[in-house]
């Protein structure tokens, strides 16, 4: 099981801005599977924390988190008529439904208690990443990183838990090898083709009378699709580039796909 969350801090005291730290914590092993900070949280930003979790040590069983929206749609608190400002990935729980493909199921803890394997970690690497941060005089987001990329490098592979007795990587590793993790290979299941089919945004589009779309004030052709019909995007985003790739999905089919600038897909916020 992987426990998952959100530390907002003012990581480097010399700077301006604080970041959000986000993480994923093996239950079993308290490996560190994923830290990295982020100026700003959104969907994306945890959908690209599982992508990584996923690609890199399989699937878990379960993943464990508050409930923050970004996780969980709670009607008294989550209603369209009550966020008008809702974006527009916002309307469906993103995240959740990639862990739907993945068949991943999720368990929402009832009070932040109740996350102390988490927070545990959190206080330790807020202790060093602070310290060094002052010492080093660092004041960006990038140099921060490299920061927490050694901390959490210390953490994994050299600091013996006070509970396990061990490394988190070598019991993680050593689960691995003996058969006890219930991690499982990442495999892409059709009729999805690439990881971008998977680790992506959803969005539901009607096909016109003209045979097109409109997503974002974008008009795509669709080809192969009747008139009045409905069509899935799914939609993946290239950090580096600043490019989307809009995939369109019709009763299990592809059926045509799209890059785009991403600055261009305003009302999506990657």
């Amino acid at each position: 099981m992987i426990q998952h969350d959100t530390s907002f801090h003012l990581w480097a005291p010399l700077s301006d801005f604080k970041w959000y730290l986000i993480t994923s914590i093996d239950d079993h092993s308290r490996d560190l599977l994923y830290a990295d900070l982020w100026d700003k949280e959104t969907s994306w930003s945890h959908i690209s924390a599982l992508k990584s979790v996923v690609m890199g040590f399989g699937s878990p069983l379960k993943y464990y988190v508050d409930n923050h929206s970004i996780f969980r749609f709670i009607e008294r608190r989550d209603t369209l008529w009550n966020k008008a400002q809702m974006k527009e990935e916002d309307a469906l729980v993103q995240w959740k439904e990639v862990l739907k493909d993945l068949n991943i199921e999720v368990i929402y803890a009832l009070s932040p208690a109740a996350k102390g394997k988490v927070e545990r970690p959190y206080r330790w690497i807020q202790d060093h990443l602070v310290r060094t941060c002052v010492r080093d005089g660092i004041k960006t987001i990038d140099q921060a990183r490299e920061v927490l990329c050694w901390e959490i490098n210390q953490y994994r592979y050299r600091r013996v838990h006070s509970t396990t007795g061990e490394t988190p990587s070598r019991r993680f590793e050593n689960a691995v090898k003996e058969k006890r993790s219930l991690f499982k290979p990442f495999v892409i299941r059709p009729p999805f083709q690439t990881p971008e089919d998977i680790f992506c945004y959803r969005f539901k589009r009607t096909v016109d009378s003209y045979r097109r779309i409109s997503f974002n004030n974008l008009n795509f052709n669709i080809h192969g699709v009747p008139m009045h019909e409905e069509v899935e995007l799914r939609g993946s985003f290239n950090l580096k580039t600043g490019m989307a790739l809009l995939r369109f999905w019709y009763h299990g089919k592809l059926v045509g796909q799209q890059e785009v600038k991403g600055e261009d897909l305003k009302k999506v916020h990657f």
